[in-house]
């Protein structure tokens, strides 16, 4: 896991230094940087995630490779649920909202379409792969 995180970190520093024009969309797989509030640390990191858009939400898989155990990310947002995303340049706040159900299968569908290794990593692991909408925070007029 340790090159997956390494990895991470340079794609992440490529993100952020070329104000997104490139790392958001990596061998054809669209990716934001998401940034949470670590649940113990109370300090913000950021994780480039592959993730589908589903009208104006962006829809991102707790899948940690198929690991037995969810990403730190993850653990964050059941903890502190409002994220702030960038997708290319736009930033935003979001909130995190587990999906269930239809929604679910939707967006599972979804998810499939833009990284088919995900039903990899869901073979891998017997915990269930959370499936994550991320709805803009709009300010209120």
């Amino acid at each position: 896991m340790a090159h997956f995180r390494n990895f991470a970190k340079l794609h992440r520093w490529v993100y952020e230094t070329t104000d997104g024009r490139i790392g958001s969309n990596l061998l054809g797989i669209p990716m934001l940087l998401l940034t949470t509030v670590g649940r113990k640390s109370g300090i913000e990191r950021t994780t480039p995630v592959a993730y589908y858009p589903h009208g104006e939400d962006c829809v991102v898989a707790g899948s940690n490779h198929g690991q037995e155990y969810p990403p730190a990310w993850w653990l964050n947002l059941q903890t502190h649920p409002i994220a702030t995303v960038r997708v290319g340049r736009k930033v935003s706040r979001r909130q995190a909202i587990l999906t269930e159900g239809e929604e679910r299968a939707v967006c599972w569908k979804g998810l499939l379409s833009v990284y088919p290794q995900f039903q990899d990593y869901d073979a891998q692991t017997k915990r269930e792969i959370p499936i994550i909408l991320l709805r803009d925070i709009k300010p209120k007029t």
